[in-house]
């Protein structure tokens, strides 16, 4: 209220104004420092007489809830206000980016001008397929159609969904394209209309630094070569950790080396381990359900530890085995009509592509946006 006093409304106008925003918006919760108000001030009196000084009333109010939608507050007939959800005209655009990897698929995908968000959305996208310590090369290379809208001042205020996407390493190319499943939620499928959804992820950290191979090394504590059954994920401490498949908490709680621990049941068959966490994420533990891409705890260095990583296991029948070398069916397959209007789309998809001009996209223009 004392902002549209200090504006130059009156006291008894700002509060009527306010008190017509309940139900429709809480300033207390939904006002962000730094979001801008719009706020008309009009005439009170006959102005019609230039000698005479007008009084001004508050007319009407602003209020930004998110890119696409404001609260506006208009003055009714007398002393009353009326607040009303709007919608915002946006005009939504496709977006096409792609280049060389000479760092790394973020490092190039940002300096390309891709959003970081959207930057983020592409790595959860690949990390069922690709290991992206060991599998990308200097001279592989990248490919992303999004979504992003612009405002009436065509100030672009988000990125959207990504809806073509291709990494080819190697030489080899791996292109995912977005669609509804038969669930009616969307997912992304291959050429040959195969979810790139799998039961586990290959690693449960977005574009983390894979720090050492499956196999023998010597143990960094205990001094002595012995096997180490798993992988570990470099990053630093606080870095979200996510259950790498559907499942149930068996174990989360200290275990020795291993540090803070949690070991999560699958099915039948699978389980996955992670250890030396910083903590657990809040309602995680013994006997709880987690869904793929859950934040379940953040990496740290309990235990025996160097340094901050996740050591990362999976167990087949109770037993530990190579991660990087399982190789697990991807989820949905489309058949029928589906694979039909998939293949449509996808075609679609292609030529779209192909008729975008690469925009002079620069990564510091949508800095608010992707920070």
């Amino acid at each position: 209220m004392e902002v549209l006093v200090k504006a130059g409304a009156e006291r008894a106008d700002a509060y009527t104004a306010i008190q017509s925003l309940k139900g429709v918006y809480d300033p207390r919760r939904d006002l962000r420092v730094g979001d801008e108000l719009q706020i008309t001030l009009g005439p009170a009196t006959d102005i019609s007489r230039v000698a005479e000084t007008p009084d001004y009333k508050l007319s009407s109010l602003r209020l930004p809830v998110t890119y696409d939608r404001e609260v506006e507050v208009e003055r009714a007939d007398g002393d009353d206000f009326v607040a009303r959800e709007i919608e915002l005209p946006l005009t939504t655009e496709l977006v096409r980016v792609s280049g060389a990897i000479d760092s790394s698929l973020f490092v190039n995908g940002r300096d390309a001008g891709i959003p970081i968000s959207v930057l983020i959305e592409l790595i959860r996208i690949y990390s069922f397929d690709v290991d992206f310590q060991r599998d990308i090369w200097s001279g592989d290379a990248f490919e992303i159609m999004f979504e992003r809208q612009r405002n009436e001042d065509d100030a672009v205020v988000n990125n959207g969904d990504i809806h073509y996407a291709k990494l080819t390493l190697r030489g080899t190319g791996l292109p995912f394209y977005r669609f509804e499943t038969s669930k009616g939620t969307i997912d992304y499928f291959n050429e040959k209309g195969e979810s790139v959804r799998k039961a586990l992820m290959k690693t449960p950290l977005d574009g983390a630094r894979l720090s050492s191979r499956f196999g023998n090394r010597k143990h960094p504590i205990l001094g002595y070569t012995r096997l180490h059954a798993g992988v570990d994920f470099a990053a630093p401490t606080g870095t979200p950790i996510y259950a790498a498949g559907d499942g149930t908490v068996e174990v989360a709680s200290n275990k020795g080396g291993y540090g803070k621990y949690i070991r999560i049941r699958h099915n039948g068959t699978y389980s996955t381990a992670y250890a030396h966490l910083n903590g657990y994420a809040r309602g995680v533990g013994s006997g709880k359900r987690v869904r793929q891409g859950q934040v379940i705890g953040y990496v740290g260095t309990t235990g025996s530890s160097t340094g901050p990583h996740l050591h990362y296991e999976i167990h087949r029948d109770g037993k530990q085995i190579n991660p990087l070398g399982l190789k697990l069916p991807s989820g949905e397959k489309l058949k029928g009509d589906r694979l039909a209007t998939f293949q449509s789309l996808r075609e679609s998809v292609d030529a779209r592509y192909a008729s975008l001009a690469p925009p002079a996209l620069s990564a510091t223009a949508d800095k608010s946006l992707t920070d």
